[in-house]
């Protein structure tokens, strides 16, 4: 009986010290650092190569000073504040602090950071690109600006948890390559894929408990209602995608594959489209490898099921127009469209069902909105048209039921 009551007695002192260690205050000396404007100008496009600004800048709100709502299966978390803030932000953290939490997941203190802060991909992180960073970062005017508490039910709002997932799934061991290759250009281009950017994240299949299967390293993610698309070689290839055209979409948010909408025209707006051509090019020469496979290109078949064709003429044609071309700065173009010929369907069904916002690119390229048909057509009626257009212009099975439409549809 004392056994057992002196080991309650010693599992309720270790909660209590790790509660305490994730819920204290930080009490450091508030730090002051000087840069020169080279190490500045290089974290500046670290950090925009790293994609920091989507999750930590809200809507309408101060840059990185965080607020962002991200929801996640476990509830909905609020990205930090990372203005130098000396009690919102990081204005305590040191730079080792910098480093450990980016590449392992642990502020100062000890408090441990959920892993919607991508340190399992930050983890390989050079220790100079990080010191450079954390010079941008502080050197960024201060926002007093708290961030709101997470929402996250128990036990997913204990962050303690989070010492028995990492002993699970964070490892020091770089991602698998998606793809084959060894030039400098394409060890560069994983480094900006695979660790600042950060690509599997949301590219990636995950389990149960929120890891990324990394033996699928970007073979395709949900997120959601909609999908992260496989990005490797053959998917790619697949869908028409080739080296030149892959380094336009990075710069611009358009090419002849159609363009970036929902999370990854904010990847691009926020981030890609900021990096050199060299960077486009070693992004896109690790996805597709240093020989990358042909792209398949896609001959128009005429006919598929005369009700979808119907709803698409009465519906679309006016826009992307009878034959799928599309229209400049109006709407993409079916024919050989990347969304289109996803396999699942998904996204085009999606798309369909809530529309698109207006778009605004780069060198003053653009596309209007798309309304949403989810009021005006059914299940069946939206099912036939997306078939038609998988008949026609993916040379894809027309297989999508009313059911999968209804599926996806808006609670």
């Amino acid at each position: 009986m004392k056994k057992r009551l002196f080991l309650a007695l010693l599992m309720v002192i270790i909660i209590a010290v790790l509660w305490w260690r994730e819920n204290r205050t930080l009490d450091a000396p508030v730090q002051k650092v000087m840069a020169d404007t080279a190490q500045i100008e290089r974290g500046r496009y670290l950090v925009q190569a790293s994609d920091c600004a989507a999750c930590h800048t809200a809507s309408g709100g101060a840059p990185l000073a965080g607020g962002y709502s991200l929801d996640t299966p476990f509830g909905k978390i609020f990205g930090s504040n990372l203005t130098p803030s000396a009690d919102a932000g990081i204005g305590r953290w040191t730079s080792d602090d910098f480093y450990l939490a980016l590449t392992e997941g642990v502020a100062p203190g000890g408090r441990h950071l959920y892993p919607a802060m991508p340190y399992t991909s930050y983890k390989g992180v050079a220790r100079k690109d990080s010191d450079d960073m954390y010079a941008f970062l502080m050197t960024r005017p201060a926002v007093n600006q708290p961030v709101p508490e997470n929402e996250m039910p128990f036990p997913f709002n204990q962050r303690m948890a989070m010492i028995g997932w990492n002993l699970l799934f964070r490892t020091a061991d770089p991602m698998p390559a998606s793809s084959q290759g060894n030039s400098a250009e394409w060890q560069r281009g994983k480094y900006l894929t695979d660790v600042l950017g950060h690509c599997g994240e949301c590219h990636t299949p995950r389990g149960i408990l929120g890891q990324m299967d990394t033996d699928n390293n970007l073979k395709g993610g949900t997120l959601g209602r909609i999908t992260a698309p496989d990005i490797s070689p053959q998917a790619l290839a697949q869908r028409g995608w080739n080296p030149a055209d892959l380094s336009r979409f990075f710069a611009t948010d358009i090419a002849p594959q159609g363009s970036a909408f929902d999370e990854m025209h904010k990847v691009i707006d926020l981030s890609t489209r900021h990096l050199t051509e060299d960077d486009h090019r070693a992004i896109a020469t690790y996805l597709l490898g240093d020989k990358p496979p042909v792209a398949v290109s896609v001959k128009i078949r005429p006919g598929g099921n005369e009700a979808g064709r119907i709803t698409y003429l009465d519906q679309c044609s006016g826009c992307h127009m009878a034959d799928g071309s599309g229209k400049p700065h109006v709407a993409v173009a079916m024919q050989n469209n990347a969304t289109l010929r996803q396999p699942d369907g998904r996204n085009l069904i999606v798309s369909v069902l809530d529309g698109l916002p207006a778009q605004a690119f780069p060198d003053g390229e653009s596309m209007q909105s798309m309304p949403g048909f989810a009021e005006r057509l059914n299940d069946a009626q939206i099912a036939e048209m997306v078939n038609y257009l998988r008949v026609t212009f993916a040379d894809l099975p027309g297989d999508i039921t009313p059911e999968k439409v209804k599926a996806l549809r808006k609670p």
